[in-house]
């Protein structure tokens, strides 16, 4: 086996494994598994997880390989893309459907671009000339500088009367005599639903032997320029043209062996916010939901665990036989946690402070790596007193309330998080308490909030609103007691397609995450001042 130092554990944020240089290192540690394949579905149109379960880790994947007939690309929505829709809308006086238009024209041209020149030279001239009469259009407009992303396709939508009427010559060019339509920029929609429908046409005509898929990354993060309410209507808008497409327009395209298709990827509270009809049945029938739940007992067949020890096994000379080389590198064997068990298991450990995410698990092997120095970097175990020491727990604390952080930011601003911190000062320490002590410390933060500030955020405005909040984001569980044995409900836990937005239980007890105790200074209960 490698030494500790020789191991290369790759990026936390995979969209670092479209660079060239990394995509071999990522095509050795990917693991191939039923998400996969489920996300190759004509019928899959939404990629749905948790931040840190992978879903840019499936996308970049396609993205870098043709993989069983299917050609993917992937794009992201970044600031600039969220500025210009808000700038479109104040200047064209956009609504809601208009976002859909754009979003549907992004989307078609996209996916156009994505056609290589040697997929048309199979088809006669009459099934391509629009297709190519459409790509003249685009490279006139760009000088023969297009580049195929998001923010580049909004220029040319922005200026819809000229790219029509340079769709409108090329089309003439090609053979369409009978186009005589003109074009004015005081009817920007009209415009737009000219250029929506040519490329339609165009795309119906071809008959493609692979299969073409766009992914659309980036929703999940809401840049701190951009309003709220903003913002929603624009992903509501790319949601709802999405669907238009994937269910009204590519699935309905005949005669052609190839479909073309364009999957959103989006955390599940997003997903639940974005307002699609019959929403439980569109994760049922039409999303992958990436789930990587188990338990004590089945995590050795857990694909969690198949991803933390691809990790280490890809990169040996001689491929060891699955779990040697977790079982080489991480030997523990601590007191046991149950009378069923002799002892525990390393991964355990990794369980306990993790929200069984794939991310979660890679972070913490990362961090210890970075603990081992001097001769233990040369070792081929890490060393558990590592894993218990604070600097460890002080890192991974802070990377998991990194991602809290994150994860609040796509409702609320800097200011009402660091608020909302301010909470875990009035539990005195305690990391679990009953419902009562949660009133107590609920009132003396709100007396406090409301001291220090004019207003207080929404999402503590009543001790139920702020209890919900704490479950939704994963800082505690609830803890039901049977007769026999404790069950902590979990959020992230609860959660599946049949049940998007679990609640918390009222006059329970609860408990904050352990991995989060370091960062929130709880775990040790407080004296009092005499």
């Amino acid at each position: 086996m490698k030494q500790i130092n020789e191991l290369n554990l790759g990026f936390n944020d995979a969209e670092n494994y479209k660079k060239r240089e990394n995509k071999t290192l990522f095509n050795e540690i990917f693991v191939k598994n039923h998400f996969l394949n489920e996300l190759l579905d004509p019928n899959k149109y939404f990629l749905i997880g948790e931040k840190g379960t992978g879903k840019t880790a499936y996308s970049v994947f396609l993205s870098n390989n043709y993989y069983q007939n299917n050609i993917s690309d992937l794009k992201y929505i970044r600031e600039t893309e969220y500025q210009k829709f808000v700038t479109l809308k104040k200047e064209k006086h956009l609504g809601l459907s208009d976002y859909t238009n754009i979003w549907q024209v992004i989307i078609l041209l996209l996916l156009a671009k994505s056609i290589d020149k040697g997929e048309l030279d199979h088809f006669s001239f009459n099934k391509t000339n629009k297709i190519n009469a459409l790509m003249k259009a685009v490279d006139e407009y760009y000088l023969h500088a297009f580049s195929p992303e998001i923010i580049s396709v909004l220029s040319f939508v922005e200026n819809s009367k000229l790219a029509a009427e340079l769709i409108t010559k090329h089309l003439k060019l090609g053979g369409e005599d009978s186009i005589t339509t003109s074009f004015s920029e005081s009817r920007f929609q009209i415009n737009l639903m000219y250029i929506q429908k040519q490329f339609e046409r165009a795309l119906s005509d071809l008959k493609i032997k692979d299969n073409h898929t766009l992914f659309i990354d980036g929703i999940d993060i809401r840049p701190g320029t951009i309003d709220y309410s903003e913002y929603l209507d624009c992903i509501k808008g790319l949601a709802n043209a999405a669907w238009s497409l994937n269910s009204d327009y590519f699935g309905n395209i005949r005669d052609s062996k190839g479909r073309f298709k364009v999957v959103l990827l989006l955390r599940p509270d997003i997903f639940n916010s974005i307002g699609l009809q019959n929403l439980t049945n569109k994760i049922r029938d039409n999303s992958v939901f990436l789930d990587w739940r188990t338990t004590y007992p089945d995590y050795r067949t857990s694909y969690l665990f198949e991803v933390a020890d691809k990790l280490l096994s890809a990169q040996q000379i001689d491929r060891p036989k699955t779990g040697e080389a977790w079982d080489t590198y991480f030997p523990w064997k601590s007191p046991s946690s149950s009378p069923k068990r002799e002892h525990d298991p390393s991964f355990f450990k990794f369980l306990k402070l993790s929200y069984s995410r794939p991310r979660d698990i890679i972070t913490m092997v990362q961090i210890l790596q970075d603990e081992h120095v001097g001769k233990e970097a040369t070792f081929t175990e890490f060393k558990e007193k590592k894993f218990d020491n604070n600097s460890f727990q002080n890192n991974y604390s802070e990377y998991l309330m990194g991602g809290i952080k994150d994860q609040l930011s796509f409702y609320y601003d800097e200011a009402d998080y660091n608020v909302f911190l301010k909470f875990f000062n009035f539990l005195n320490g305690a990391n679990q308490f009953t419902y009562e002590q949660f009133l107590k410390a609920y009132k003396k933060f709100v007396d406090f909030v409301l001291d220090e500030h004019d207003s207080i955020p929404k999402f503590i405005e009543s001790e139920k609103d702020f209890l919900q909040f704490l479950y939704d984001s994963n800082i505690i569980c609830f803890i039901e007691h049977y007769e026999y044995e404790n069950f902590f409900r979990w959020c992230y836990r609860e959660r599946s397609p049949s049940n998007i937005s679990p609640k918390v239980s009222p006059n329970a007890v609860y408990r904050v995450h352990y991995g989060l105790n370091k960062a929130l200074n709880l775990g040790k209960q407080k004296k009092r001042k005499l």
